[in-house]
This record gives structure tokens, sequence and C-alpha cells, in this order.
């Protein structure tokens, strides 16, 4: 009885004591949180073409332009600029590009955007981009959604070798072909 009793309060301390050194402290829930697309964007699809990783911003009442201004190189998303993966060489717009991993920005405008692949990487916002860093720049085409989207959000739809980047926030979409 004594070894059993001995052995139960051996496992509590080391139990107890196992538990405060793990103890971490983690951080609130990002207000812009991270979110991905692909395409195809089926999981079960492990050939992909391309791939991103993007913060999301929320308008909270606030306006498009305020947030993305017009004529600005902007760093498509909250927080780090988008980083996109091409899985297999790409025509991304009317541009070849190789296969490998670059940063996203856009410039908005009233008309068409311009988009932006850039070999920079780990960056944080826009602060730092460098035109010379650009791989392609290419019109993403803008249309207009019926219904406001609150949160930005990055989506692909396609067929085959041949999709669309589709970057929607506001009442504003900007469509980009990706084909390989």
């Amino acid at each position: 009885m004594k070894k059993a009793f001995l052995s139960i309060a051996i496992f509590t301390i080391a139990l107890i004591s196992s538990a405060d050194v793990t103890a971490q402290k983690f951080a609130k829930v990002d207000v812009s949180p991270m979110d991905g697309a692909s395409y195809p964007n089926n999981w079960k699809e492990s050939n992909k073409l391309v791939k991103i990783t993007y913060g999301r911003p929320q308008l909270k009442g606030r306006s498009l332009d305020k947030l993305a201004p017009n004529d600005k190189v902007w760093r498509t998303g909250a927080n780090e600029a988008p980083e996109i993966t091409f899985y297999k060489d790409v025509t991304f717009g009317d541009k070849a590009v190789k296969a490998g991993t670059y940063t996203l920005y856009t410039i908005p405008t009233n008309g068409d955007w311009t988009v932006i692949l850039s070999n920079q990487k780990n960056v944080w916002g826009a602060y730092y981009y460098d035109m010379k860093e650009d791989v392609a720049r290419v019109s993403g085409k803008v249309s207009k959604s019926d219904e406001a989207i609150e949160s930005f959000s990055i989506v692909f739809e396609g067929e085959g070798e041949n999709a669309t980047m589709y970057l929607g926030w506001a009442n504003t979409i900007v469509a980009v072909p990706v084909k390989g």
C-alpha cells in the first residue's frame, strides 16, 4: 500500500512540475488572420499549379481607397505581403514566369489594377518595395461585385491547367489569368 501511495505521489508531483515547464504564452488571434488559396483548390489534389498565403484585413466601415490607396504600391492584404508559389512555369497575365515563390503586390487604380510579382520575400507590408526586384507587372481586370466583400479574399477558379486568380474586397474584384 505504501508503494502504491508513494508511486501516485511521485507521479502527481512529476505531472504538476512538467506542466509548469511546458506552459507557453500564445499571442491573441490576429485581427487580420492569414489565409491561403490554391489551384486546384481540392485539398486531395497534391499536384498544384499555384498557392498563395496572405493576410485578410476587414473593411470595418472603412473605404477600400483608404486601406488600399489608388496609384500606390499595396501589399495586397494585411501584415506580411503575400507570397505566391508557382509549382511549374506559368503564364501570369500575359507574362512568362518561372516556377518559384514570389511576393505579390498591387497598385490599385480607378481602372484596371497593376499586379506585380517581385523577387522580394519575407517582407512586411510594402514599405521596402523595390521596383528593381519586379519579375512581372500585369494588368488585373477589374469588375464590380453585387455584394460587398467585408474581408479581403483571394480565390482561384479554373479548369485543367487554366485558372484565374480573383482578388476581392469591398465591391471590387480583380482577375488575373494563370496558365500552366
